[in-house]
């Protein structure tokens, strides 16, 4: 029996029919590979733009952009604006410490506790009549602050305010500080029904104009038989 060979034709033409079904499939598949992309583009868009936001109106409950609307609104001359953002009765409240001590201060050894008793019982009713002047210096530190540089478009003051001031909040409260003329000024604000307002602004050069304010209404320092501004001088009597 003799042997059987097998021979394969190399020269034979391809299986075109084969191959034509092959890149055909290829084809079809490209529209779904696209259509899956897609979907995925536009679902990470929209997660992309519910996060940001639900991040911008988080933003919007903080400090920082509280003091951006206000240094923005004193770049523009909003003063309506401006002055939502300030509480005046706050202010003049949280100015009596320091205001009544710098002003006691002045009496240097004239200062009796007569004196000092009668300036502390004063001040508060002083300062709220000084309102007006303590809401004239505040405006006017924060708007030489924000003067410092050019108007910006409002985004920018948003990016840029947490460098220019350093900001610390606990709960309701915070506090931010920054430099202006060589010298660091404080705010101290709080949040409430309104958004977050100053409530209190330290500058030793603006105490110290309410000072000069406070002096003109305070009893002239020297001799005064029913209010002993001078201390009794012990060693003189001795001396006599």
């Amino acid at each position: 029996m003799g042997r059987q060979r097998i021979v394969i034709n190399l020269d034979a033409p391809p299986n075109t029919g084969s191959t034509r079904a092959a890149n055909h499939g290829k084809r079809r598949r490209w529209p779904k590979v696209l259509g899956i992309l897609f979907t995925l583009f536009v679902i990470g868009a929209a997660v992309l733009g519910v996060a940001g936001f639900l991040l911008w109106r988080h933003y919007q409950s903080t400090p920082s952009y509280a003091l951006s609307l206000m240094i923005d609104a004193a770049q523009r001359g909003d003063v309506a604006e401006f002055e939502k953002r300030l509480d005046d009765g706050e202010i003049a409240k949280n100015m009596v410490a320091a205001v009544s001590q710098k002003a006691a201060a002045r009496y240097g050894l004239a200062l009796s506790n007569t004196v000092k008793a009668r300036i502390d019982n004063t001040m508060p009713s002083l300062l709220q009549e000084l309102k007006p002047a303590i809401h004239k210096e505040v405006a006017k530190e924060i708007g030489e602050f924000a003067s410092q540089s050019k108007p910006r478009p409002f985004i920018f003051l948003v990016i840029a305010v947490p460098s220019l001031m350093k900001i610390t909040t606990q709960g309701d409260s915070a506090t931010a500080s920054a430099s202006l003329n060589d010298r660091t000024f404080e705010l101290t604000m709080r949040r409430g029904a309104d958004g977050w307002k100053v409530t209190d602004f330290k500058d030793d050069v603006v105490v110290q104009r309410i000072v000069d304010e406070v002096m003109t209404r305070l009893p002239a320092i020297g001799l005064d038989s029913k209010l002993p501004l001078v201390k009794p001088n012990r060693r003189s009597r001795r001396g006599r």
